[in-house]
């Protein structure tokens, strides 16, 4: 089977800024190379008490700080490479007037293109998702990796898929410290933009009595189900294709939508129709530089900010919804 890698250089401080330009295209897995994390990781070496580098760790370090993209080869995907090289120049544009600061190096967002063949390549993406502690109390980790719970961590087993994020990422560790700050024993959450299901297993394991994620895309709610009953907790989370704006029924304690900052502004009136008075909408995946504008809609559409937490250029916004606007929608 062939499958597109798209590979950009960049630097160590343009990382995040090629990451976030690729989410705002929709692109939300990828892997980061930084030869810097390695520094960093040798630079404790009496920490984590190094008896031996390998020569090929050493050459790591001289290699230029990279993101990489992979999609199955196909007529629509080969037009999504476009979209990365148009986003790419875009990002390239910005630096060089100014946006970043004057001083600001992003690397030369190169664009590198080539189609393989591997027979494996969906699986490809695994050797990069390993577990990892995303909150006070949720430890994250792949359902082939084994992990050893010495600290009494809720663990929560994900097998995502290429198309859906593992939940390591700063948006999604975001509103699972939001939920957990938040959320009461027997609160019903509305997961909205489910993706892997992630953010409903989430609430049912820190005790929601009910949680529902809803997509609009058919393939991720079947993954969210499979994530769900993998994680033993469908007597509590369920997921169905559900959009927000129309035909949804349901009464939420909590609402939590990691989306991009456009949807969660478009989405914010429709979420108030689905909250309970008093009610807290958290939503991510927004760029810093957003934020003041989300929080404005918020407040527009009739919420108080309680609390934004951010992690390096996202953020992620709680907000409680001041009276119920109008009855919700009927069926689905």
């Amino acid at each position: 089977m062939n499958y597109i890698e798209i590979r950009i250089d960049t630097s160590e401080y343009g990382v995040e800024a090629v990451v976030a330009a690729l989410l705002n295209i929709g692109i939300t897995d990828t892997v980061v190379e930084d030869p810097h994390d390695i520094e960093e990781l040798m630079d404790k070496k009496q920490t984590y008490d190094w008896d031996y580098i390998d020569d090929s760790v050493l050459e790591l370090m001289k290699e230029t700080p990279r993101v990489t993209v992979y999609f199955e080869d196909t007529e629509e995907n080969r037009k999504r490479a476009e979209e990365v090289r148009s986003a790419m120049r875009e990002l390239k544009a910005q630096a060089e007037a100014g946006a970043f600061g004057e001083d600001a190096d992003l690397g030369t967002l190169e664009v590198g293109y080539r189609i393989e063949n591997d027979a494996g390549w969906k699986d490809k993406w695994k050797e990069f998702f390993k577990p990892a502690q995303i909150s006070a109390h949720i430890v994250v980790k792949p359902s082939w990796e084994p992990y050893e719970n010495r600290d009494g961590f809720k663990v929560i087993e994900i097998d995502p898929g290429m198309a859906f994020g593992t939940g390591t990422h700063e948006t999604t560790s975001l509103c699972v410290k939001m939920l957990e700050s938040y959320m009461e024993p027997q609160d019903h959450v509305l997961d909205v933009g489910c993706g892997s299901g992630i953010l409903s297993i989430a609430a049912a394991v820190l005790g929601a009595e009910e949680a529902l994620g809803i997509d609009i895309d058919q393939t991720a709610v079947e993954v969210a189900e499979e994530n769900i009953r993998l994680n033993g907790v469908g007597h509590i989370a369920r997921a169905q294709y559900g959009d927000l704006t129309r035909g949804l029924s349901y009464e939420a304690d909590i609402i939590v939508a990691n989306l991009m900052a456009d949807l969660v502004m478009m989405l914010a009136g429709d979420a108030a129709k689905h909250l309970k008075k008093g009610g807290k909408f958290i939503s991510s995946g927004i760029l810093t530089e957003k934020q003041a504008q989300v929080c404005r809609v918020l407040q527009e559409k009739g919420y108080s900010i309680d609390e934004i937490k951010t992690d390096g250029e996202w953020c992620a916004i709680c907000a409680s919804v001041r009276e119920q606007r109008q009855k919700m929608e009927t069926g689905g």
